[in-house]
């Protein structure tokens, strides 16, 4: 699926000088810089002179090298990391990241021929649609996560102040020049905010490793060596599953054969919930950081299994990314979550083997694990 990064919205003839920006770029974790990193480096060899500004938790830097037939120069801005205590220290945050990130790519930006961005940091659309007269280039959004629908979906109750941040923010959606969508489902939702068919492209993102037949395997930790392995890598956030994957793990261990371990190589806060409640119930599992990219192809073939889960109010919103490379590791999935996923469409058809269970079906999920353990 490499060839998917590949992929260019842009024209060499006409749109030469490129800007991407995204948030945290390698070595620091975060998908969508991986990819925006990947993706700059395609469209550079291609011949493009690509200027890529992101986050850096180090010293920021600013690099500019020969790649292909083009350039590419990387930005790197030092920040903190997004604050957790409260919504509002995250909305300033955000703020302030997204007025350093198009200060940074201030120059590039008004020379550019076209701007890609994403939606992490969030809401740069939010200063980069107003200020488009300054722009000469074509606006293309690659709308990784929907916000504020995200934020709208982890609430349990409404809020009027987020319903009027998604009416201002679907008023500048339809000024976009042109979308990337990841996947179907993700083309339903921006359809239905009135953004016209035409705009929007699929482009998936595809795996950022490539597993060669003679490329390493991690060995498993010294706990799970001779176990089934069910493996959760990346980021375990709010918009993953938790309460199915938890009463289903217990199950399974206190009344199932318990021949599964789970390997949480992950952060974020539902892989914190879950490891303070499997260690509580006195639950065997594994818990790691997440690796290097470099580490990642040999990490993904080690497991007998991987673990997906999406939130039924994030379908549409939030594509984990992480399914492609799961896919393409040859090992079975286990999804978590709804058939209206494009998890679900991709999948299902996965020649190594594909469990789907439904949010709140716990004792499904119990039973995905015996058979996994079978196999």
């Amino acid at each position: 699926m490499m060839e998917l990064l590949e992929q260019s919205p842009f024209d060499l003839a006409k749109e030469r000088r490129i800007v991407i920006i995204a948030d945290w770029l390698p070595p620091d974790f975060g998908a969508v810089g991986q990819y925006m990193q990947l993706r700059a480096l395609a469209l550079a060899e291609q011949g493009h002179e690509v200027t890529l500004v992101g986050l850096a938790a180090g010293t920021g830097s600013k690099v500019h090298r020969k790649a292909g037939k083009g350039t590419l120069t990387e930005i790197r801005l030092s920040a903190r990391p997004v604050p957790r205590s409260s919504l509002l220290s995250r909305m300033l945050w955000t703020i302030g990241t997204n007025l350093r990130l198009i200060l940074a790519a201030f120059g590039p930006l008004r020379a550019a021929d076209g701007i890609l961005f994403t939606g992490s940091p969030p809401f740069l659309i939010h200063l980069l649609v107003p200020l488009k007269l300054l722009w000469r280039g074509r606006l293309i959004y690659r709308i990784t996560d929907f916000h504020p629908e995200c934020l709208i979906a982890a609430r349990d109750t409404p809020s009027r102040a987020l319903g009027l941040l998604l009416e201002l923010t679907n008023f500048w959606r339809r000024r976009v020049d042109c979308f990337e969508v990841l996947g179907e489902d993700q083309r339903r939702r921006l359809r239905a905010t009135g953004v016209p068919a035409g705009r929007i492209a699929l482009v998936r993102d595809g795996s950022p490793v490539t597993f060669a037949s003679e490329g390493p395997v991690e060995r498993l930790p010294e706990d799970l060596a001779g176990k089934c392995v069910l493996l959760y890598s990346g980021n375990y956030g709010v918009a993953h599953e938790i309460e199915t994957v938890a009463r289903g793990y217990e199950l399974h261990h206190k009344e199932g054969s318990g021949r599964v371990r789970l390997w949480l190589s992950a952060t974020g806060a539902g892989a914190d919930e879950i490891a303070g409640r499997f260690a509580a119930a006195g639950l065997p599992f594994h818990r790691s950081a997440p690796v290097p990219l470099e580490k990642l192809a040999g990490l993904l073939r080690s497991p007998s299994a991987h673990l997906v889960t999406l939130r039924d109010p994030f379908v549409g919103y939030v594509m984990p990314s992480k399914i492609y490379a799961c896919l393409e590791s040859q090992k079975p999935v286990l999804f978590v979550g709804s058939a209206d996923s494009d998890i679900d469409l991709l999948a299902r058809s996965a020649p190594s083997g594909y469990w789907r269970v439904s949010c709140g079906d716990f004792r499904g999920f119990a039973a995905a694990l015996e058979a996994l353990a079978d196999r």
